[in-house]
């Protein structure tokens, strides 16, 4: 399919840097996401990979070609929105064909992609249909496949399940991955979901306020995050952080310890009080009030049963602790 190569990227608004200065190479068919909180870069990035914005500085390679003066229709990419940007006027088959109509390619050539695109993503039955007599989910997935039909050596996702309810956004999540199995494709994905990006991911970039805090593997993150950021980004619930003398004594400044590596036990370390049990069938989270160390939050089996109220003594696994120099960054 296609390759891609950031070169020291940056954007500036006025005085304001946005990008500073990001770098990046995209392996032949591999799926990368980029993460962060809103307002961090990363839709700004996927829009200057796009031709949509232009870059202060830096340099787009896509397929080992220079594409910094490239227009959109001629990068070899397909970018699908959070909005879908479906024609309601029309129905699926040529919302997901019109653009191959103004390319000029010939109408047998059309009727075969959008046909293999639509058995591909089960829409052969809706293909009469108008966007307005389809569900969120069914219009995500017409717009998944005009970008198909295209046949882009690049896709492009923002957002695209952010308008979906819960249940709709896993079953469109779980279709985007086999989507990629299938096609082997190169896809740079833009979510500020980290379950998206754990899921979907063969790597993840996690930005924050325009930079790059880690480049990994989703479970290369969630087992070694590179700092606080990081390791308070990735992973649901976040991570339980500590200083004082508790993370002195480890000789950190703070340590971190996830929410399923603290064990209740009747000796443990750090106590406190339940205010409040989330039982979620296979998991029970519990929060607990610490007067050292604020609110506590441990992931315990669904089995579980502790009263708001009740006093919770607990200890971290030691193997599982994390810490965090002055700097914020990973110590050891």
């Amino acid at each position: 399919m296609g390759s891609l190569h950031l070169n020291e990227i940056r954007k500036t608004f006025g005085t304001v840097e946005v990008l500073k200065g990001i770098d990046l190479s995209v392996d032949d068919g591999e799926f990368v996401v980029f993460v962060g909180p809103s307002g961090c870069g990363k839709s700004t990035m996927l829009r200057i990979i796009a031709g949509l914005e232009e870059q202060t500085s830096g340099h787009v390679r896509i397929n080992n070609r220079l594409v910094d003066t490239v227009p959109p229709a001629k990068r070899g990419i397909a970018m699908v929105f959070q909005t879908y940007a479906l024609y309601p006027h029309l129905d699926v088959r040529r919302n997901m064909g019109l653009a191959l109509e103004q390319e000029g390619i010939a109408k047998a050539e059309i009727t075969a992609r959008v046909g293999a695109a639509a058995a591909m993503l089960r829409l052969e039955e809706l293909l009469h249909r108008r966007p307005a007599e389809l569900s969120g989910g069914q219009r995500q997935r017409v717009a998944i496949g005009r970008a198909i039909v295209r046949q882009p050596s690049l896709f492009l996702f923002d957002e695209p399940l952010s308008n979906l309810d819960a249940a709709l956004r896993v079953g469109t999540r779980i279709e985007i991955a086999k989507l990629h199995r299938k096609l082997g494709a190169t896809m740079v994905y833009v979510t500020h979901d980290q379950v998206e990006a754990m899921t979907l991911a063969d790597r993840i970039m996690v930005f924050n306020a325009g930079a790059v805090e880690q480049v990994g593997k989703p479970l290369e993150l969630y087992h070694r995050p590179a700092n606080l950021f990081v390791a308070g980004f990735i992973g649901s619930p976040t991570m339980n952080f500590l200083a004082g003398d508790t993370a002195a004594r480890l000789g950190a400044t703070t340590i971190g310890v996830r929410p399923e590596h603290l064990i209740i036990r009747d000796d443990g370390v750090w106590s406190g009080t339940v205010i409040h049990a989330e039982h979620l069938g296979p998991d029970t989270m519990y929060y607990v009030e610490t007067e050292a160390y604020g609110t506590l939050t441990i992931r315990t089996d669904g089995d579980t049963w502790h009263e708001v109220g009740a006093t919770l003594s607990v200890s971290p696994m030691e193997a599982k602790i994390h810490r965090f120099g002055a700097d914020g960054r990973t110590l050891g």
